[in-house]
Formats: structure tokens, sequence, C-alpha cells
């Protein structure tokens, strides 16, 4: 493992810098988090990290998504609304003399529905500090990290130093569920040497060395509707449905298999998770109902084509509609959304390692490595791009559920494994007079 070469006092003066701008982090997190950037509905979020990067004397301009463009290219998802006005924010810095190494450091503004807010101790959208713990939907999934990202140069700037190579950053819209914002930064961009994506820990500050792929299915089953006095004679779509969710199941049983498992997943015992997310159908209380139709995620095992699977659940819907309790209902899959392959980012890899380092020299004890049974974006880049990267950020507890929240303490030490990240990989120079 690389051992910081960096000059102590200049480090010293970094963290102080890191320390000193605590407030100025929670303050960003603050109003990141107020934003309620679910899909559709990130233009607030994204105008707001633009705001961030003309704080740090940089020039951001969006980067539209083109689907035409893009279908083209590899890791490419089946969108589910259209992108007409909504893009991705990307700045640059460039150094005076390009000595380093080239670095992109990337975050989602994107986040998942609330769900009940009703079960939430404080809106999900109104940032609550409790405990040494900031609350909200998207705190920690992953707008803690964006603040980290802008905190981190910031301190390098207050320090008197910045990178002697370039520095992408990009805030990015759908990591929840296509990808394809991150995708469209990367083939809008110069490849960088690597990159880093501050996503949460497991509830503890964590390196990810693995993670599945994604797929999302949208069965919908058709029935025969009958007035509910005669429920025999017709088929319910709702109970169908309850049918298809019972074969999925079975599947996933299957795919967590041992033998199926890539070596990285080899003491999970259940890796691949199949979840029935949504489900909707049926018209009327009296009525044998229609249609139903359930969304569908469906992990996929590093190592096994995304494509692959995708037909191994057009199998698997078109046997279910054999089962003779269906009794003549008729299925039909799509898929939109996710269609994404699992990635592999090695420990030893050169990115893997500094992180690593500066973790263990910031924490004082060593990071934990993390497969994860979700995905990020960071799979583009090595998958795509050929390039470096992996994914450190800080702990996080209920991300996607309820009372989300991140801890502050651990901002504090993503921010300061990042700045000093940066200034390892990318090497210093001083900051001319502005």
């Amino acid at each position: 493992m690389p051992q910081p070469s960096l000059d102590p006092a200049l480090r010293g003066a970094i963290l102080a810098a890191i320390d000193a701008q605590a407030g100025e982090g929670v303050t960003l997190l603050e109003g990141l988090v107020r934003h309620r950037s679910l899909l559709g509905e990130e233009h607030g979020a994204i105008d707001a990290m633009a705001a961030a990067y003309e704080g740090l004397g940089l020039a951001p301009r969006k980067v539209p998504l083109d689907v035409d463009a893009l279908a083209k290219v590899p890791g490419f998802s089946p969108p589910l609304i259209s992108y007409a006005g909504r893009d991705n924010v990307v700045a640059i810095h460039r150094p005076v003399n390009a000595t380093g190494r080239s670095l992109m450091l990337q975050g989602h503004v994107d986040v998942v529905p609330e769900g009940a807010a009703d079960l939430w101790t404080t809106p999900p959208f109104q940032p609550s500090i409790r405990d040494g713990r900031m609350y909200g939907r998207g705190a920690g999934d992953m707008k803690a990290g964006l603040a980290s990202i802008v905190m981190a140069v910031r301190a390098l700037h207050a320090a008197g130093v910045q990178p002697a190579a370039e520095l992408q950053l990009a805030a990015v819209i759908e990591e929840e569920c296509t990808g394809n914002g991150a995708l469209a930064v990367m083939h809008a961009l110069p490849m960088p040497d690597a990159c880093l994506i501050p996503e949460p820990g497991p509830g503890f500050a964590a390196i990810y060395v693995a993670e599945v792929g994604v797929i999302w299915a949208w069965v919908t089953v058709t029935g025969r509707p009958v007035h509910v006095r005669e429920a025999h004679a017709g088929v319910s779509a709702i109970q169908a449905a309850a049918i298809v969710a019972e074969a999925f199941g079975r599947y996933e049983d299957e795919a967590n298999r041992a033998e199926r498992r890539h070596p990285a997943f080899a003491g999970d015992n259940h890796p691949i998770n199949v979840n029935i997310g949504t489900i909707e159908g049926g018209e009327w209380n009296s009525s044998v109902a229609t249609r139903a139709k359930l969304g569908i995620r469906v992990g996929v095992m590093p190592g096994q084509s995304c494509f692959a699977v995708k037909a191994e659940i057009e199998a698997l819907v078109a046997k279910t509609a054999h089962d003779e309790r269906l009794r003549g209902a008729m299925l039909s899959v799509e898929f939109k959304g996710f269609m994404a392959d699992g990635c592999v980012f090695p420990a030893d890899q050169p990115i893997a390692q500094l992180v690593s380092a500066q973790h263990e020299a910031v924490a004082g004890e060593p990071v934990r490595h993390y497969c994860a049974a979700g995905l990020t974006d960071a799979r583009h880049y090595v998958l795509a791009g050929g390039t470096q990267a992996t994914c450190y950020g800080p702990d996080a507890q209920n991300i996607h559920g309820i009372d989300e929240s991140v801890g502050l303490d651990c901002i504090i030490q993503t921010t300061k494994v990042i700045a000093l990240t940066i200034a390892e990989w990318c090497g210093l120079e001083h900051r001319p007079s502005r």
C-alpha cells in the first residue's frame, strides 16, 4: 500500500482547513437535501451543484442526455421518462502545469421516493440534525458525498494549492434507475486516469471492491374480469400476479446457489436479490381485476451478462404463463430502467490502494472492504471506459428507507480522505493569485 508522501505541514494545513469549514459543509448538505430531487425533478439540485462549482472558481456546464447517441454505447439502459430539460452538470479544473494523474470526482443528485412520509421522525426533505447525524432523504445516498467533494477542493484552495492535473467534477442524474447520466458525462469528457465516487458505506465507511448488476423488468398480467358474484368463472390479474412473484422468488433461490456466485461474493450467501418494488392493478372492489403490473428488480452476478439474465427473465415469464393456476391469464414482460452488468473494483488497483492508505492515515484503522448487493455509476468507468474506479464514502443508515441519515463526523473524515487522495493522485501546485 502506498505511503503518504505529502509534506506534513501542507497536509496539516489541508486537514485544518476542512475542520474550519465543517459548518459550511453542513450548510451545503442541508441545501441539497431540501431539493426534492426525485426522478424528473432533479433540476434544482443540479443548479445548486452548478453554483457550488462556480464557488470553487470553475466554469460549470450542462451535459444533456441524447438517447439516440447513448443507445449506441455499452452500458446504456432504457429510460423511464424523457430527458427533455434534464441535464447533468460538470466542471473541470485544469492546472497551470500538468504533472499528475487526472481524476473524476462524481456523485448523483437523484433520490428515491420517501415512502410513507408520516413514518419519518421529521419531514424527509427538511434536513434535521440529531445526535451527530443529519436526517433526510438523500442525506446519505449520496448528497453527503457531493458536499464532501466540494469541501475537499475548497480546503485545497484554502491551503494555497490546487491539483496539478485535470480534476473533473460531475453531478449526475438517474443513478437510481438507469445510470445514463454518468454514461453521458463519461462520453462527454476526456477519459480520466481514475474515477472516485463517494457513495455511502453500508453503515460504516468502506471502499467498494465489487457490486452486482441490476435489471428492471415490468411484468403485466391480464386476467379475465367478471362480477365478483361469479369470481370462479374469471381470472383475477392480482391473484395471478402473486403467482408470478412466487416464480421470481424461486429464481432468486437459484441465482444465489454457490456454484453461480462470483468469487468476490463467495462469502455472501445471498448477494442476488429479486425485489417486487411496485404493483398496480385492478379497477373496482366488486370486479375481478383485469390487469396488474409488477415492477421487479433483479440482481445480476458479476461475470454474468445482464442480457443473459434478461433472457432468463423472459423464459421465466413464458414458463409461468403455462402454470395451471393462471387458468388462461396472459403475461407480458418489458424492460425499462436498469440493464446493467455487475462489476469488480480490485482492491489492489492504484486508486483503491491510495484511498485505503489515506483512510488509514485519517481514521487510524484499515478501511473495510464492501461487496455491494446494489450497483453504482462507477461501473461505467471500468466496464465501458477501461479505467480505474472505486467508491468510498461516509457511513449512512436507512438509505432507501425511513429516517435516512449520515454521520456528520464521518462526512468530515470522507472529506479529508478525498482531499488527500486528490493531493497524492493529481499532485499539487501553488494556486495562482486571483
